[in-house]
Formats: C-alpha cells, sequence, structure tokens
C-alpha cells in the first residue's frame, strides 16, 4: 500500500472533527510494519470517509508486478450499512456489488425472477443473449475490474477462491467488531426439514458428539450428492428445483468443510453439536473459526483495516478472529459528541433475567407511560432484546390505554413497520427488537430510548455454554457491553445532535460494573455522569397527548439540507 496517498485518497473537501488526526495515527500504524489495523471510531467519526481513504492507498496496476495484489475491498456485515455507502455521492467511486437474489432479470416474461431462479440457472446449456446487459453480471464485471469493490461481508465470504474476487492489496471491514460472531453464524450448519431437502430419506441417529456428527456429515452428503447430481443433469427445472439444487450444493460445501476441519489436527476451530435425539433436528456450530476465517478473508488481502465503535479489547479480538497480536495495532479515536448530549439515565425496575422478567415487565411497562408522558412530542423506541419482551410490554401498554402511540413489528413485516416509523412525524414509540446496530436515529427520528435488558449472550447456546465451562467470562461480559454501547449511539448521531438513553434493566448496572475496565474512555465518561431523570406521575390520559416536556433547550428543526450542517461530510456514515 502507499501511505503517502492517505490524506489525499480522504474523499471529503475538508476535514471534520479529529478526521485528520485519526488518519494520522492510521498511517502510523501501518508504517510501523503492522499488517492489520483495528480503528476503534465512535459514531461521527466517519468511518465510512476513513475506510474509503485507506481503500485509496492500496497498490495499483502501475505499482505493481503482475503477479501483485492490487485495489481494495470494502465489506461490512450490515446492509444497511453497505445501502448507505452505495447513496453516499463522496464514495461514488466503490462499485458495490450484490448477490445474484438482489438482481432482476431482464428477459421478456422474467422481470419479476431474480437473477439467481431466472433461465440461465434453471436451464441446462442456456445461452444468454443479454448477459452482457444482465444487471447483476454487468455488476459483477464491473466491481472486479474497479480499484475499489464494495459487498457485504456474506456476500464476501461466499466468493472465496472465486475467479472475480480474488486477492487485493488492501481489505477494509467496516462494523468489524461482530466478525467473530458473524464467521460462527455462516459456519454454523442446521439440519432439520425444512434446511436439509432429503432429510427423510436419512435416518437421523442419536447424535452424542462431534465424532457421531462427522460421520452423519459424511452419509448425508451421499445422499445429497446422489440429488444433487440428478437435479444438475435435468435438461430444465422449474424454481422450486433450482431452489433445491442451490440448498443442497451449499450443505455439501458446509459439511465437507465441517468434516475436513474437524478431522484436521492442526485447525484452532472447536465444534459444538446440539441435538435432541434420534430423528431429531442437529445444528453443528464452531468456536472460534480461525481456519475458516482465514480462507474467507485473512487469504484475501495484503493488509486490513477493521473499523468499529466496540472492539473494546485488542487481545480477545485477535484471538477470536484467528489474528496475530503482534502485528496488529489498535488505533483509538477520541469521540466529538458533547457527553451532555448524550446522557445515560438509571430508571432501572429490577431484574430482567428469566426468573424475575414477569415481575419486572409490568414496572417497566409503567415506566415507558411516564416517559411516553415526559416526551409527549417527540418519537423514542425501546429496544426489547426478544420478542417475548416486546409482546409483553405492547400487551400491558394497550391495557393502560396508550396503543395509539405504540408500533411494533414481527419477524416478517420488521423493515416495513421501521420504514413507517421513520417516516412518520407522529411521536410514535417504536417497541423493536434486535436493533441495537446499524440504525441511524438522527435528529427527530428518535430523541430518547429505552434498553430493557442487559443483552447478555444466551446461556442455553452451547457456544455460550462451552466458553463458559472455559471460565471466558470476560468475553462475556465484553460480549454484553458491545450491544449496549451499540445501542447508545443510535440516537445521537452528530455533535448538535441529542437523545437520551434510559436504562431499565438493573443487570445493565451490573454490567458496567464488571465491564469497566473494557469501556472506552468516552462511554465512560457517560456512565460516570448517570442520575435518576425526573419524570411525571403515571397518568396514561397524560401519555397519549403531546404536552410533554423533555427538558431539552428549545427544538432546533431538523436539517433537511445536509450541506448546511458543520459536519455535512460524515452525517449517515456510521
Amino acid at each position: 500500500m502507499n501511505l503517502a496517498r492517505l490524506e489525499t485518497e480522504f474523499p471529503a473537501p475538508s476535514y471534520r472533527g479529529t478526521q485528520q488526526q485519526a488518519l494520522g495515527k492510521i498511517r502510523d500504524a501501518f508504517a510501523a510494519g503492522n499488517d492489520v489495523v483495528l480503528v476503534r471510531a465512535p459514531t461521527g467519526s466517519g468511518k465510512s470517509l476513513l475506510a474509503r481513504a485507506i481503500a485509496g492507498c492500496a497498490r495499483r496496476a502501475g505499482e505493481a508486478d503482475p503477479q501483485e495484489a492490487i485495489g481494495a475491498y470494502y465489506t461490512t456485515p450490515q446492509v444497511s450499512q453497505l445501502d448507505d455507502v452505495a447513496a453516499d455521492p463522496l464514495l461514488s467511486d466503490l462499485q458495490v456489488i450484490r448477490g445474484k437474489r438482489n438482481y432482476s432479470c431482464l428477459l421478456p416474461g422474467e422481470t419479476d425472477t431474480p437473477v439467481d431462479r431466472a433461465p440461465c440457472a434453471r436451464e441446462t446449456g442456456f445461452d444468454c443473449e443479454i448477459r452482457h446487459r444482465c444487471p447483476y453480471f454487468s455488476d459483477r464485471a464491473i466491481a472486479s475490474n474497479r480499484s475499489i469493490a464494495a459487498m457485504t461481508l456474506a456476500y464476501f465470504m461466499q466468493t472465496a477462491g472465486s475467479d472475480a474476487f480474488g486477492r487485493r492489496d488492501m481489505v477494509v471491514v467496516d462494523e468489524a467488531h461482530g466478525l467473530a460472531e458473524w464467521a460462527e453464524m455462516y459456519a454454523t450448519i442446521d439440519l432439520r426439514p425444512r434446511t436439509v431437502p432429503v432429510w427423510e430419506e436419512v435416518s437421523v441417529p442419536d447424535i452424542d458428539g462431534v465424532e457421531a456428527a462427522a460421520r452423519f456429515a459424511d452419509r448425508l452428503v451421499d445422499v445429497c450428492t446422489r440429488r444433487k447430481d440428478t437435479l444438475v443433469g435435468a435438461e430444465e427445472l422449474s424454481i422450486a428445483e433450482v431452489t433445491e439444487r442451490d440448498r443442497l450444493q451449499e450443505l455439501i460445501s458446509n459439511l465437507n468443510w465441517f468434516v475436513s476441519d474437524y478431522r484436521d489436527p492442526g485447525s484452532a476451530s472447536t465444534w459444538v453439536v446440539d441435538g435432541e435425539g434420534a430423528d431429531s433436528p442437529v445444528t453443528i456450530k464452531p468456536l472460534n473459526p480461525e481456519r475458516y476465517l482465514t480462507h474467507t478473508v485473512w487469504e484475501r488481502g495484503n493488509k486490513f483495516a477493521l473499523l468499529s465503535a466496540t472492539i473494546l479489547d485488542k487481545e480477545g479480538f485477535c484471538r477470536g478472529v484467528g489474528l496475530d497480536p503482534n502485528s496488529t495495532a489498535l488505533v483509538d479515536i477520541s469521540h466529538t459528541f458533547p457527553v451532555e448530549n448524550r446522557p445515560l439515565y438509571d430508571v432501572t425496575q429490577g431484574k430482567m433475567t428469566y426468573d424475575q422478567r414477569e415481575e419486572t415487565i409490568p414496572k417497566i411497562a409503567r415506566l415507558l407511560v411516564q416517559l411516553l408522558a415526559k416526551h409527549g412530542d417527540e418519537k423514542g423506541i425501546v429496544h426489547a432484546h426478544s420478542y417475548a419482551i416486546a409482546e409483553g410490554l405492547a400487551d400491558r401498554l394497550r391495557e393502560f390505554g396508550v396503543g395509539e402511540r405504540i408500533r411494533t413489528h414481527d419477524r416478517e413485516d420488521r423493515d416495513a413497520q421501521l420504514a413507517s416509523w421513520l417516516a412518520t412525524d407522529d411521536p410514535e414509540l417504536f417497541v423493536s427488537v434486535k436493533m441495537e446496530e446499524a440504525l441511524d436515529l438522527d435528529g427527530d427520528l428518535a430523541r430518547w430510548q429505552v434498553l430493557c435488558k442487559a443483552p447478555y449472550p444466551n446461556t442455553r447456546d452451547s457456544r455460550v455454554a462451552r466458553r463458559l465451562e472455559e471460565d471466558r467470562w470476560g468475553w462475556y461480559y465484553r460480549t454484553a457491553l458491545k450491544t449496549v454501547i451499540q445501542a447508545c449511539g443510535r440516537v445521537v448521531r452528530s455533535p448538535e445532535d441529542y437523545g437520551r438513553t434510559y436504562l431499565a434493566d438493573a443487570s445493565l448496572l451490573d454490567l458496567f460494573d464488571r465491564s469497566r475496565s473494557a469501556m472506552p474512555e468516552w462511554f465512560a465518561a457517560q456512565v460516570d455522569r448517570m442520575e435518576g431523570p425526573n419524570l411525571p406521575a403515571f397518568d396514561p390520559d397524560a401519555a397519549s397527548g403531546d404536552s410533554g416536556d423533555s427538558g431539552w433547550p428549545e427544538r432546533r428543526e431538523r436539517q433537511t439540507d445536509p450541506d448546511d450542517h458543520p459536519l455535512a461530510d460524515v452525517w449517515g456514515t456510521d
């Protein structure tokens, strides 16, 4: 990489906040000989702009021998983050490529068919006369030849070993804090009737360990291969058969990977198996899938920049993803948002552990009525952690008579309800599940939020249980803290923005005590300032109107022209 280009590759016309200092720290970290630089950058740092500057330093064709890697990848686990990159005019030279299912066929009569189900996928030897105009293959060809190709982490991992997307000089991973968890999720193999097309053709034994799972995997591969070969040999397939063929190919690949990794004495991965007995579903999960990440990520580049607000422990992060801490640097970027604009409030109502939540949920519901009254003309969001908690809160809020100000969602209408809530100017409270990350609630999109439960990993998950058996409690607390910090950043998106975060679960206070040493300084400052708010009395009638008094200074009109804002070039980039 050519570090001399770092500042000139910064895409904005000027620097904001600490961006110039951040580039200096990043340059020094790479110049010191590190192959990997972790950039811990809080909300408002303009991580995507920093990422673009780093990617722009990748070696170019004129600077390399023919056999040397050139160009860069930009990748992120979050689809919404990639959407933001695609829409940002400052990042227009990042060529975005998505999976086939995101593109529609152009052939007559097929315009509603995703490319992965188009005639070229259904018919053997199909010669598409307009393949050169196919939106997927066109984007792929452009991205494979552009100096910076941008894609989701899932697509990036899936294209490991492809001719189109080989090794490049630089790989930039945005929102990289969950890299180990994403890799574990992608490498997990879930075997049940809806995921195994030949389920009825196999007899599932009582799998009592990883060795038994490997033997079953070998047998299942044979059955899947026979069925897949039949489908591949057919002249034409229905869309359902194409779906089955692709699922079988993916399943065969995943099972072979598991068996190979498990039987490799040099592999650092530990596999665990969840099963409920003969003829029952089986889930095969990896711990610390170092070899998987080596193949899908670390062998794809010469240098790496991993950016996130919540890489809390360098040694632990490196251990979890298979990096050498001695060739990895951690760069810290300070927060530019005034701490008084992002306060935390202790409104704890009790613990939300499984055995205590029935007692605590009604108390939190009453608290929400008080908060609705206080924020009578402001939108808010509840991070409910689970659908069961969300349903319990929503039911009680409706019983209290404030249902008209409440919006909920389920798994099917999640995106539609979120879009509708973002679009409304009404002071609704959105009771959400798993929206602690990648949600930009700038300005009046939300002025307050409630964290209902300390987001500890589920101890009933065999991977979590295995880690705790190994006494890895530090990992357990850091994982929960990462989610809390991510959640706290949803409602304050710029130095002039402001929003309150209310903590309703008493276990959050215990989490802060146990994870204090892992906190970034800027978040510790929020915790140190935490206090109890003045709330109105419980009055559902007051909560249903717009007579609240939030206590903020006079409300500023939300900016409609981002060019008017002093941080115009970093808005919406985190």
